[in-house]
């Protein structure tokens, strides 16, 4: 259960492109950061998902030359990449679970025998695909002929263009390049709603529209064919878990627009921003949680109960924001900023396209605490946070966008001299990018164990206070 942000080059104050997404699950699930190296398959390699435990029994040939990629994946199954890019510059962030119609999905029912699923999808497309277009074209394929195991949605971005992808049915799929100057936001639901399948920004299943008329899903008479009408789920289950979220992206960045919360599947699919959107808007995005008003859950107190499902949930196990910004050289240009466990007691950590090698603490982590890997460095202190949010709370995101700040200066130094060292000695300006990289890395991992210690004494301090059971004198 996901909430998706993105962002196109002239809606952004310095024209980059940003892809955004927080993956929610279980808070004991454990992710990794993993760079996969360029390799060779011999003829007739297969990629089964069954032999690394995944969701389904999906399986595609391997290629004979898989680029090298990054991923984020899941610590069980070294599957279910959350977010990476490749070396071609291709990004891919997946999925957004949305679902079907039930009467729709009777008639075309997912296969979750042999279908794709989020599990596969990063390790599929980034060893062999070079542009967001082609990703999508890959994908929309693979959900024709095998099937798509679950409903989701993937967002693709390149240099030149951002894809969104969603799932009808089983074997249904509609994708929309995203409009340059908009935004756009998801959270566990179909969004992409009018479709032309002789336009170019639009892509989809070759039947798409026929199926929808053949069993009375769409009437043409009554209107142009809309995707989300025709295909996915809009009830009351989406009103409290997935409307509020896309209302509060809107009301965010077009605070002039009142709608009501309650309007759902009528908000608009893309928004034109008031003010030009940056890095931090979607950092902001991925940490709200209705900051500070009546249907917050943790600020006043936590509140399990609270029926307005905020887009940062204890149970993110990361969230991260791709940037993509075409006029650097690919190296520094594209960036994963990820924040591990909750994004709003997180850190957005760089993790540059360029980076050669992580910590091997990277790599590691399981569904028990560990005092080693780097997600439970973060997801430590988050739990101990949650203890008494209002009061812990504030002294750990301060120290977080302190050092985000801190961050953002060191790596706009880093990229000058890289764009200078990169003219004549690559591998000066590689050696600069990789020992930039792994000190902000080590920083944040430092100031997350600093703020661990903090909160434990401040703890430990509230306790005695509560329980001191002093004797007559006040002594002890």
């Amino acid at each position: 259960m996901c909430t998706t942000f993105i962002v196109g080059d002239k809606a952004t104050v310095d024209g980059s492109f940003l892809v955004a997404r927080s993956a929610d699950s279980s808070a004991l699930k454990a992710q990794l950061f993993i760079i996969h190296p360029a390799c060779y398959y011999p003829e007739g390699a297969m990629y089964r998902t069954k032999d690394h435990n995944g969701a389904t029994d999906f399986s595609y040939p391997q290629p004979v030359h898989a680029m090298r990629y990054t991923s984020v994946p899941n610590w069980q199954t070294k599957l279910h990449g959350a977010v990476g890019f490749n070396e071609a510059g291709l990004g891919v962030t997946g999925t957004e679970s949305i679902f079907a119609r039930d009467d729709a999905l009777a008639i075309d029912p997912y296969n979750k025998e042999t279908g794709i699923t989020e599990d596969d999808i990063i390790d599929i497309i980034l060893p062999r695909c070079h542009t967001a277009a082609e990703g999508v074209e890959l994908l929309g394929k693979i959900i024709e002929t095998h099937g798509a195991g679950e409903g989701f949605g993937v967002a693709f971005v390149d240099d030149n263009e951002i894809w969104y992808l969603e799932t009808g049915t089983g074997h249904q799929w509609m994708a929309q390049r995203i409009p340059e100057d908009v935004y756009f936001g998801s959270g566990n639901q179909g969004r992409l709603r009018l479709y032309d399948p002789n336009a170019s920004e639009f892509k989809g299943s070759p039947d798409l529209i026929d199926f929808a008329i053949r069993h009375g899903f769409y009437d043409p008479q009554k209107g142009p064919f809309d995707f989300a009408a025709a295909y996915t789920r809009n009830d009351d289950r989406d009103r409290v878990y997935n409307d509020p979220r896309v209302w509060q992206i809107q009301k965010l960045f077009n605070p002039s627009v009142i709608q009501p919360v309650e309007d759902g599947r009528e908000f608009g699919v893309f928004m034109k921003p008031e003010r030009k959107l940056s890095l931090e808007d979607a950092k902001r995005v991925m940490r709200d949680h209705f900051d500070a008003s009546e249907h917050d859950p943790y600020s006043h107190g936590l509140n399990g109960n609270e029926p307005w499902r905020p887009v940062s949930v204890f149970r993110t196990y990361e969230a991260h924001v791709m940037q993509v910004r075409p006029w650097l050289p690919r190296a520094i240009g594209d960036v994963i900023y990820i924040a591990f466990g909750m994004a709003d007691l997180s850190c957005f950590m760089p993790f540059y396209q360029g980076l050669e090698q992580v910590p091997g603490h990277y790599g590691i982590g399981t569904c028990q605490a560990d005092s080693a890997s780097v997600y439970w460095k973060f997801r430590k202190l988050q739990t101990l946070v949650m203890t008494d949010y209002p009061t812990y709370a504030p002294i750990v995101k301060k120290a977080f966008g302190d050092q985000e700040r801190a961050m953002t200066a060191k790596q706009e130094q880093m990229e000058k001299q890289y764009v200078e060292l990169i003219k004549s000695d690559k591998k000066a300006a590689t050696a600069l990018l990789q020992k930039t990289n792994l000190e902000l890395l080590a920083e944040c991992e430092a100031l997350a164990e600093d703020l661990t210690n903090q909160i434990f004494t401040l703890a430990t301090e509230n306790i005695q206070k509560a329980n001191f059971f002093a004797n007559r004198s006040k002594k002890d």
